[in-house]
Formats: C-alpha cells, sequence, structure tokens
C-alpha cells in the first residue's frame, strides 16, 4: 500500500509541475500520467525531473527573435529526451538554479492562467461570433 500511495504522489507531483510549465497544455492527458507513473517505475527521481522540465522549459520558451517559435507541447513525452540529457550528463545543480530562474517568469504566467476560472459560456472561447438562432437567415 505505501508503494501505491508513493506512486501515486509522484505521479501527482509531476504532472502539478509538468502543467505549470510554459507551452504545455492546462491538464495532462491519461497517457502524460500513464508516462509518470512509468518514470516512478523506472527509478527516475523527481529531481531528474525536475531539471529536465527546466532546460528543455527554457529551450521552448527562450529562443532568439530571429528563431520562429516552437508549437506548443501536446505531451508529457516531449520531455523524455530532457530526461535522458539529465541522466547522462548530470548537470550542476547551481547550473539548474540559474536556468530556473530564467524560466520563472513564464511559470508564473502560466500558474496565473491554471487559477483563472474557466469561462462560464462554453461558447466563449470561439470568440465575439456567435452562431445565429436561426439557421435560415
Amino acid at each position: 500500500m505505501t508503494t501505491l500511495c508513493t506512486r501515486q504522489l509522484y505521479v501527482e507531483a509531476l504532472v502539478r509541475n509538468y502543467v505549470r510549465l510554459p507551452g504545455t497544455p492546462l491538464r495532462a492527458s491519461r497517457r502524460d500520467r500513464l508516462l509518470a507513473a512509468a518514470l516512478y517505475d523506472r527509478g527516475i527521481r523527481l529531481n531528474v525531473v525536475w531539471a529536465a522540465f527546466v532546460i528543455a522549459g527554457v529551450r521552448w520558451a527562450l529562443r532568439s527573435p530571429k528563431q520562429q517559435k516552437l508549437e506548443p507541447i501536446r505531451t508529457l513525452y516531449y520531455f523524455l529526451p530532457a530526461i535522458h540529457e539529465v541522466l547522462n550528463s548530470a548537470p550542476e545543480p547551481d547550473y539548474i538554479s540559474y536556468l530556473a530562474t530564467k524560466l520563472h517568469p513564464f511559470v508564473k504566467d502560466k500558474e496565473a492562467r491554471l487559477a483563472a476560472p474557466p469561462p462560464t459560456d462554453p461558447l466563449s472561447a470561439l470568440g465575439e461570433h456567435r452562431w445565429s438562432e436561426n439557421r435560415d437567415s
């Protein structure tokens, strides 16, 4: 029972940090949660995943104005190469902390969007244009 509880806490912590990153969805998918559980099963420590989040998040968010903006991150799988990079190179903790300070404003912005109440009108996401009630007009 303790292992299941620990695994669940790991998945929740990983997912909570994943959705706070710039460019990621506002909610994790079932597939993302399954990958998080698989990372736990493989023994990947949360500090390794966090370092990978920081490295990949900075690469995604901080781009030269000359570079094209990257597409939104659609899945936790996006971070697997960075996780492998951290496992293979063991970056200095001070370097990760430095990068985290660069990423911090983007995370704060995402947290504000996560905290915002969902729109009450489901069509509000479509913008100002509303479909006519009368289809014949």
